[in-house]
């Protein structure tokens, strides 16, 4: 290896470097997310089916799914679905769930003050300030555009 040029040892590093496999991975993902909202659109129909209005339905269906992730992330095995469906199990409301769980679960041994609480919105946090922050600023903005009309 010692004696060897700059492009041969390019050509060995390309043989070594392990290739990509976007399409499987955009599958995955396709898959698995398909399947946890196929399986919120499940929670939604039953819902719908014991007489609750839209708003019940809507906030009944994303506080089962915030449940079931968190529950999921607490016996570990949201963390398997999300090795095999990447992005297809983060987007969903599951995902967020997840991103609260987890750091809190890892914390836990420093307490529940400054372990769980504090550590909780670690990754979650960021979202939900921008998230907030953009909506406020997009409101002011909307509000100022259109109060002439």
């Amino acid at each position: 290896m010692e004696n060897m040029t700059n492009k041969e040892y390019q050509k060995y590093a390309e043989k070594k470097v392990p290739k990509p496999t976007y399409f499987k991975n955009m599958l995955m993902a396709f898959l698995v997310g398909g399947i946890i909202c196929t399986f919120g659109q499940f929670i939604r129909n039953l819902l719908f089916k014991s007489g609750l209005d839209e708003k019940a339905v809507a906030g009944g269906t994303a506080i089962i799914l915030v449940f079931l992730g968190a529950l999921l992330t607490g016996l570990g095995v949201y963390d398997k679905i999300g090795k095999i469906g990447g992005a297809g199990a983060a987007i969903p409301i599951t995902g967020f769930s997840n991103a609260i769980v987890s750091p809190a679960m890892e914390h836990r041994t420093e307490g529940l003050i400054f372990g769980v609480a504090s550590k909780m919105f670690i990754i979650a946090g960021p979202v939900l300030v921008y998230g907030v922050t953009s909506s406020v600023l997009v409101g002011i903005l909307y509000l100022l555009l259109t109060k002439g009309r």
